[in-house]
């Protein structure tokens, strides 16, 4: 179904990117398929030199030959972006945004009569390297071909997950779009854990990383209950039961369940909820 369709980027930052990498790297899709747009000409010209594709410094320049229109904009921006743009969106146009935060009904505010088929996509950062979280809703209406289409280009640099209640992306967002920093901040703490107890900080950052990266990849490939993988580690009267006990005290799994609360909280704050 990439084949054949042409792309749009409006927005050539880090996540735009990443998407344009992961399409070109499937082999579903040529850089001749690929417009993008910016205000940063430094940004178009870095774009158009590494991936052979046709960039524009005017949104609106690129609408009128891309099949599929991607927002990789800030939340702030999208505003001024769809309004950029609103004269020569047609109803044959998939529109999908990936600014967090951004419902169906502020973009409905902007978007002209015919309303085109819209997805609200969530991704993360781990997308830049192809190992992307991403949740994916599709508005009332929308074709199963363009649904389909949206899972194909995400999946580029991902796992994709299809959300059926808009509600749930707030959720989402507090879970996988912020999740990468609650990681970051555990191997921060593992690392200095290790220094503490006499490695040096080059060994510690290096096992903090490959235990968090070998620990995911056992729990994706194994398709066991985190319970239970967590008990093969965990031996009757052993080092890891005394760790254990000692997060328990600390609270990490209530800590961790509030953290992605108050992000689920504070991202329907954000989308006007």
């Amino acid at each position: 179904m990439l084949t054949n369709k042409t792309i749009g980027f409006i927005g050539a930052g880090n996540m735009g990117e990443a998407l344009i990498r992961g399409l070109l790297a499937s082999k579903k899709i040529t850089p001749g398929q690929i417009l993008a747009s910016d205000k940063i000409k430094e940004r178009l010209s870095y774009i158009t030199e590494k991936y052979g594709i046709k960039v524009f410094t005017k949104s609106f320049e690129l609408v009128k030959d891309a099949d599929v229109i991607i927002f990789a904009v800030k939340s702030n921006d999208i505003k001024d972006a769809v309004k950029e743009i609103g004269d020569d969106i047609t109803k044959d146009k998939l529109l999908i945004t990936i600014a967090a935060g951004v419902s169906m009904n502020f973009l409905l505010e902007y978007i002209p009569h015919p309303v085109p088929p819209i997805i609200r996509v969530m991704p993360n950062t781990p997308a830049l390297i192809c190992e992307g979280a991403i949740g994916i809703y599709s508005a009332p209406g929308v074709s199963e071909d363009n649904k389909t289409l949206a899972v194909q280009i995400f999946e580029t640099v991902g796992k994709v997950v299809v959300i059926e209640n808009e509600e749930l992306m707030d959720a989402v967002t507090g879970l996988s779009g912020s999740g990468p920093a609650y990681v970051f901040l555990i191997l921060e703490a593992l690392s200095d854990a290790g220094v503490s107890v006499g490695l040096s900080r080059k060994t510690a950052n290096l096992l903090a990383i490959q235990t968090v990266l070998g620990a995911a990849k056992l729990a994706m490939k194994s398709g066991k209950h985190f319970g239970e993988l967590k008990d093969m580690v965990t031996s009757p009267g052993g080092t890891t039961i005394a760790g254990l006990e000692k997060l328990e005290e600390g609270c990490l799994r209530a800590t961790m369940i509030k953290a992605v609360e108050a992000a689920t909280k504070r991202s329907k704050e954000l989308s006007g909820k």
